[in-house]
């Protein structure tokens, strides 16, 4: 399914914003589009399936029900599918930053990491355990080269990356991935790797020693020590894990994919409460201590809570049903069930007559 993504930096109207785009996320769009509640959802990722794409796209889940088994990324996939006929807006790679009430328009006011400005009735956070947030390399100049541009830690533009020295940090999927992608339009592609032995998937490691022996990729067995430049990013030094051979090469932009790490991020200056990280609600509405913010999934606490995916999903079935309230305050709801409701199927684009 091609997703509804939207450049980041615009101003959007909406009625909820979901903080979260991962399994719960996904099914919060499908219980909120049956009450035609539309959706714009932020993720720090670059593609929506929080942990399940990101952490284990491959690994087998046994307790969905109806799904004796169950990989990841299909679970995330058929998430996708199931909210097709609903058209939610993507603001994936982008932070929610920052929450305020606007009082001239009367809604929420959210705002990205990218400028992205979101206005919205509801709220809804399903952000897992927080953000994903790249681990970084330990370099005593990073900051600078980051904040001029020459270090990044996604592609967003794979554009912005031709005829450029490029040299890709790490041995996982995102390193070689992108390595293999970007290598035939850059200048020069570095990969750069502790050692001759890489946790990407067999094919494409194949496929990047194949780039290597046509010339297209530079295979070095080391680690970056040093970034240099005085405006911009210029050489990188690298040296062997000994440090006993050491070389400088031409860079425009260092990629470095050495995995992500989890925090709460701005979320904890929302101005809700929090106890040991984690959102209290009730278990009626899933609110929180701020009337129309939601959470739902592993951020949320209560009683006897259990952080499982199915749990998730009732808690999104009956937060849809409070914030309801909040998006149309002057129309009483009606509940009604998709097998034998002619509206709801009608919106879900099955009913025949």
């Amino acid at each position: 399914m091609e997703l509804n993504i939207k450049e980041p930096g615009r101003e959007h109207q909406t009625d909820a914003i979901i903080i979260g785009a991962g399994p719960v996320g996904l099914f919060a769009v499908f219980e909120l589009g049956l009450l035609d509640i539309n959706c714009h959802l932020v993720d720090i990722l670059e593609f929506p399936g929080g942990q399940c794409s990101e952490l284990y796209p491959e690994k087998p889940i046994y307790d969905i029900p109806a799904l004796p088994i169950v990989m990841g990324q299909e679970l995330t996939d058929n998430l996708i599918k199931q909210i097709k006929p609903f058209n939610p807006v993507f603001h994936l790679g982008q932070m929610a930053s920052e929450l305020k009430w606007n009082k001239l328009k009367n809604l929420w006011e959210m705002k990205t990491n990218e400028n992205t400005k979101i206005f919205s009735k509801v709220i809804v956070i399903a952000a897992g355990g927080g953000s994903f947030v790249p681990k970084k390399p330990p370099l005593s100049n990073l900051d600078k080269f980051e904040n001029l541009g020459g270090v990044q830690y996604a592609v967003r533009k794979i554009d912005n990356f031709k005829d450029k020295n490029i040299l890709i940090s790490g041995g996982g999927d995102s390193a070689l991935d992108w390595a293999v992608n970007l290598a035939p339009i850059s200048k020069m592609l570095t990969l750069v790797h502790r050692r001759d032995d890489f946790r990407a998937t067999p094919d494409t490691v194949s496929k990047m020693h194949q780039m290597r022996e046509k010339g297209l990729i530079d295979l070095v067995i080391g680690q970056v020590k040093e970034l240099k430049g005085e405006n911009k990013l210029e050489e990188i030094l690298i040296s062997s894990i000994d440090n006993m051979d050491q070389k400088t090469i031409k860079c425009d932009v260092l990629l470095p994919f050495f995995g992500l790490t989890m925090k709460l991020g701005p979320i904890a200056n929302f101005g809700i409460n929090f106890e040991q990280n984690l959102i209290p609600v009730d278990t009626e509405k899933f609110e929180t201590s701020e009337k129309s913010i939601f959470a739902i999934g592993d951020i949320n606490s209560y009683p006897g809570k259990l952080k499982l995916i199915l749990s998730g999903f009732h808690e999104a079935a009956l937060m849809s049903q409070a914030a309801h309230g909040y998006v149309y305050p002057e129309k009483k709801i009606r509940f009604q069930y998709t097998t034998a409701s002619s509206s709801l199927q009608k919106k879900l684009g099955v009913y025949n007559k």
